[in-house]
Order: C-alpha cells, then sequence, then structure tokens
C-alpha cells in the first residue's frame, strides 16, 4: 500500500474492519445479517414473480415496482455477500479494483433507485390528478424508456467516481473504515487533495438525491391539492394508492441523509455510527419495501395469499 519510506504509491488493496469495536461479536452478527439479506432477496424475488405472471398486474405502478424490487437485490448483493465473508472467515482483503467497482456499483444502483422512486411518483400523479391522461401517457414503451433511462442516469453520474479515485495517490493506512467500499471512506486515505472528488460529490447528491427528493415531494403536494377536492370516499381510495410509495420513499432518502450527514461531519474514522448507518443504508429498505407493498398494497397482498394457499395446497395433497 505504501513505500517503505513512506512515499506516494498506488493502492493495491484496502482492508474492511466490518464493526470497529465489535470484531468478537461479528461472527455471531453475521447470521442476522444474513437473515435479513435472504428474506430481502425472497421477498423481492417474489414481489418480482408475482408481477411477472399476473396480466393483470402489468401497469405502469407494478412495473416501476418490479424495478424497484430488482434494484433491491442488486443493491444487497452487492455488499452482503463480501460482509459475510469479513464476519464469518474474516476475509478482510479486497483488491483496488474490485473496490472501485463495489463503490461504482452501489452508488450507481442507488441514483437508479432514486430515480425509479421519482417515476412512481410521477405514476401516482398522473393517475390521480389526470386520470384520463394517465394509460396515454405512461405505456408500456414509455416505461421501458423511464427504465432505461434510470439505468444509463444512475451510471452516468457515478462513472467519474472512480476514475477521480484512481487518479489519487495513497501514502496512509490503507484500513477503510466500513464493511463495503464507499467513495467517501476511500477518498479520504488519500494523501493529496481531494477537493474534486469533494465538490462532484456535493454536485452528484444534489443533482440527482437532492432533486429527486423535491420533484417528489413537490408531486405529492400536487397529488394532496387534487385529493382534498374530492369525496372522503375518493380520498382514502387515492390516499390508499399512495402510502405504499410514501413508505418506500422515507424508507430509502431518510438513511441516505443520515448516512450522507454523518460523513459530512463526523470527524472520527473509528466511530461506529457511520458504519451501521451505511449498513441500514443497504439492507433495510431492501428488506421492508417488498414487506410494505406486501401489506398496504391489496393486490399485491391477495397474490401473496393464493400463492401461499396454493403452495400449502400442494404439499398437502
Amino acid at each position: 500500500m505504501m513505500g517503505s519510506n513512506g512515499s506516494e504509491s498506488s493502492a493495491t488493496y484496502f482492508i474492511l474492519i466490518g464493526l470497529p469495536g465489535l470484531e468478537e461479536a461479528q461472527f455471531w452478527l453475521a447470521f442476522p445479517l444474513c437473515s435479513l439479506y435472504l428474506i430481502a432477496v425472497l421477498g423481492n424475488l417474489m414481489i418480482i414473480y408475482i408481477v411477472w405472471t399476473e396480466h393483470s398486474l402489468h401497469e405502469p405502478m407494478y412495473i416501476f415496482l418490479c424495478m424497484l424490487s430488482g434494484l433491491d437485490i442488486l443493491i444487497s448483493t452487492s455488499s452482503m455477500p463480501k460482509m459475510m465473508a469479513i464476519f464469518w472467515f474474516n476475509s478482510t482483503t479486497i483488491q483496488f479494483d474490485a473496490c472501485l467497482l463495489q463503490m461504482f456499483a452501489i452508488h450507481s444502483l442507488s441514483g437508479m433507485e432514486s430515480t425509479v422512486l421519482l417515476a412512481m411518483a410521477f405514476d401516482r400523479y398522473m393517475a390521480i390528478c389526470h386520470p384520463l391522461r394517465h394509460a396515454t401517457v405512461l405505456t408500456l414503451p414509455r416505461v421501458t424508456k423511464i427504465g432505461m433511462a434510470a439505468v444509463v442516469r444512475g451510471a452516468a453520474l457515478m462513472a467519474p467516481l472512480p476514475v477521480f479515485i484512481k487518479q489519487l495517490p495513497f501514502c496512509r493506512s490503507n484500513i477503510l473504515s466500513h464493511s463495503y467500499c464507499l467513495h467517501q471512506d476511500v477518498m479520504k486515505l488519500a494523501c493529496a487533495d481531494i477537493k474534486v472528488n469533494v465538490i462532484y460529490g456535493l454536485i452528484v447528491i444534489i443533482s440527482a438525491i437532492g432533486l429527486d427528493s423535491l420533484l417528489i415531494s413537490f408531486s405529492y403536494l400536487l397529488i394532496l391539492k387534487t385529493v382534498l377536492g374530492l369525496t372522503r370516499e375518493a380520498q382514502a381510495k387515492a390516499f390508499g394508492t399512495c402510502v405504499s410509495h410514501v413508505c418506500a420513499v422515507f424508507i430509502f432518502y431518510v438513511p441516505f441523509i443520515g448516512l450522507s450527514m454523518v460523513h459530512r461531519f463526523s470527524k472520527r474514522r473509528d466511530s461506529l455510527l457511520p458504519v451501521i448507518m451505511a449498513n441500514i443504508y443497504l439492507l433495510v429498505p431492501p428488506v421492508l419495501n417488498p414487506i410494505v407493498y406486501g401489506v398496504k398494497t391489496k393486490e399485491i397482498r391477495q397474490r401473496i395469499l393464493r400463492l401461499f394457499h396454493l403452495t400449502t395446497h400442494t404439499s398437502n395433497s
């Protein structure tokens, strides 16, 4: 990692320490974390399977939900296998290029998920505020293009991050304070000016996460204005179609904003709080999203119950 005389050199690998101060407990903590990961993968796969096999659910709202579920699986999978290897097998080393790839995957997938959440807000806005135009505006080809745009946007915004990291010299410790590679964590190990990284990171947060959350909030203000002019029964129905998405928005943005604030103002690199928040950010939304949509969305809930009933009936026959 460093030259023998402490001079600047290129990074070859990093060390992920997992949970600082809880090294002895990591082996046992891995079991509940692995269980949550399996719940996240199976829950989101179930959502995708139900929407894929039920032709009546081939609507923009549910197609966007499939995109969200797929991204949740990819986000958790980009970090959890390595985290389990750290906790169970003490496999703390990660090669420099592998670290950059993981960092790019995590950040780009997060950007894609933010875009999908914005698209879901637009879908709710059209369905409630302009119901007669909803089907003509959000056609299946257009929904597909929105999904592709989310992928391109997320990848394009985050592509410069590993390039900037590649240009940095590293002559300090090679120990990362998280269980996986984050841009904020890696750049702090550089022994050069990281102003470009900091500025671009802020630009990405403002132009992607900040803009998306602002537009989502604005769309719900318009939805609220429309709903207040409806009858009480129509209000209840309209709010019912939005509850799941509002929960998903809070589940995604609250940990993200909290993690960004902690990284921005925390001075101690060995603090446990940023690590715990980072793990919550990557694991909790994929676990909770299928639960929220399974409980709050009538169509999804009915098909999950039907699926389990069919499985139980088949096993008993």
